[in-house]
């Protein structure tokens, strides 16, 4: 079980795509397990044959403990090796008969990155050639190099393998989505991981724009629960995964943040008007356009205008951490309970750059497939409550985030428009923040800002 990156201690398998007997190639899927943040598709770096599934569908695993073994060499009509043989995930030695055990202590992991605590050794096949030796021995170092998080290719030999482009299982499964050869790749994150950045890099010239989904919370969907014995009065339901998560934030969050909350309500005509304007102008084509969107660039532009909402509590080294950048999260409902992924960098895209991210981020989370890093970073939070046709609300602050904005359901109301009463778009909004960071006058300065835009949506061009 790898770690995803995060410092996750646990995961629960979801979902085997294959069992023993299947043939698998490097980069395949085989397992959807799901961490505390969110569920994960997980690829075999290996080309061979499934040996053994070590764990049942939905049980919880710690990270490093071995849940597939693979035969990667298998001979012609040979079985493969008893499960005792091999005590680790990748076997990448095991296929041989004559092979000796490995020793102890070596924890590999299913992504092809992590640490190797010591090599493998085997002795060659009877009857084996020096020159054939030689390249086995080389196709094990390329092996090992792979387990050791290096990606380095063994010595120059006949047939020896290539190094193996490093990137994290969501970004694999990115790419192959997308048709991108990782090794064509240019590596931008630490050690030369390639991230979803490079990806989307890798095919942005030959890219046309395509219709996304509305960036709007997704719809919850219940949670799976045990079926109800005839008669019981009760029925309980294990706290695990991203619900287990969840509650640890937000008790953590409502008893560590003086919360406070402000609320405005305000006529949105305009900026629903703008809105299907919008929809129809060159510059956003493929792109759908929706409430939120406006809602999220007017929070970006208070936030510029209020840079000191934009901070962080560090309690350890009891300082205010001021941030320059703003990535901001969007609350979404999914089967597995609320998450917050993130735009990174938010505040320096453009509006069409803003409504792909919006709509990439909504439709990911749809699927299910948010990772962990997508929701590490958070500065700022929108949750819209208003598409539950709720009117408004006290949200609770992300952990280590200063503010959150609650939009409530635009709906249409009589309000006072120049000395007469007219039917109006209006919405409630709600801003709870962190009174440590920000007093009352800041916060209402963002949310009067906020208000003022969504009024008269020209300000996004005069407060720019």
């Amino acid at each position: 079980m790898p770690d995803v990156g995060e410092g996750l201690t646990e995961a629960e398998i979801l979902k085997w795509y294959v069992q023993p007997g299947d043939t698998v190639t490097d980069g395949q899927v085989v397992c959807e397990v799901e961490t505390a943040k969110a569920a994960v598709e997980l690829p075999i770096p290996y080309d061979g044959v499934v040996h053994e599934l070590r764990f049942d569908e939905g049980t919880t695993v710690d990270v490093g403990t071995a849940i597939i073994a693979v035969d990667v060499a298998p001979g012609p009509g040979e079985e493969p090796p008893p499960a005792a043989t091999e005590p680790t995930l990748a076997a990448a030695a095991a296929a041989e008969p004559e092979a000796e055990a490995k020793p102890a202590g070596r924890q590999p992991v299913l992504v092809g990155y992590g640490v190797a605590e010591s090599s493998t050794k085997r002795r060659p096949r009877k009857g084996t050639s020096v020159p054939e030796q030689a390249q086995a021995a080389q196709v094990q170092a390329a092996v090992q190099a792979e387990l050791n998080g290096h990606g380095t290719a063994a010595p120059e030999a006949p047939a020896a393998p290539t190094a193996r482009p490093l990137a994290k299982p969501p970004v694999r499964k990115l790419a192959k989505d997308l048709g991108v050869d990782l090794a064509m790749v240019v590596p931008s994150g630490p050690d030369g991981i390639i991230t979803r950045e490079d990806v989307h890099a890798a095919v942005a010239p030959a890219a046309v724009p395509a219709p996304v989904q509305a960036p709007e919370p997704v719809a919850a969907a219940p949670v799976a629960a045990p079926a109800p014995v005839a008669g019981a009065r009760e029925t309980r339901v294990p706290i695990k995964g991203v619900r287990k998560a969840t509650a640890q934030a937000m008790i953590g969050s409502a008893f560590t943040a003086p919360h406070v909350t402000e609320f405005v309500t305000v006529d949105v005509t305009r900026t629903m008007r703008l809105v299907e304007e919008l929809k129809s102008d060159k510059d956003m084509a493929g792109l759908r356009v929706n409430p939120l969107l406006l809602i999220a660039k007017a929070l970006l532009v208070a936030i510029r205008r209020n840079p000191e909402v934009n901070a962080a509590w560090d309690e350890a080294n009891q300082e205010i951490v001021l941030k320059h950048y703003v990535n901001l999260g969007i609350a979404a409902a999914t089967p597995r309970g609320l998450i917050v992924p993130n735009i990174k960098d938010a505040h320096d895209k453009t509006l069409p750059q803003l409504a792909e991210a919006l709509g990439e981020l909504v439709a990911t989370a749809r699927e299910g497939k948010t990772t962990p890093a997508a929701m590490q970073g958070g500065t700022v939070t929108i949750t819209n409550v208003g598409v539950f046709g709720v009117d408004t609300g006290t949200p609770i602050l992300n952990p280590g985030e200063s503010a959150i904005l609650a939009v409530g359901a635009i709906k249409l109301q009589p309000w006072v428009h120049k000395g007469k009463v007219k039917p109006r778009q209006v919405t409630t909004l709600a801003l709870s923040f962190d009174h440590r960071l920000v007093d009352g006058e800041l916060g209402s300065k963002v949310l009067a800002d906020v208000a003022a835009i969504l009024e008269q949506p020209k300000r996004l061009i005069t407060w720019a």
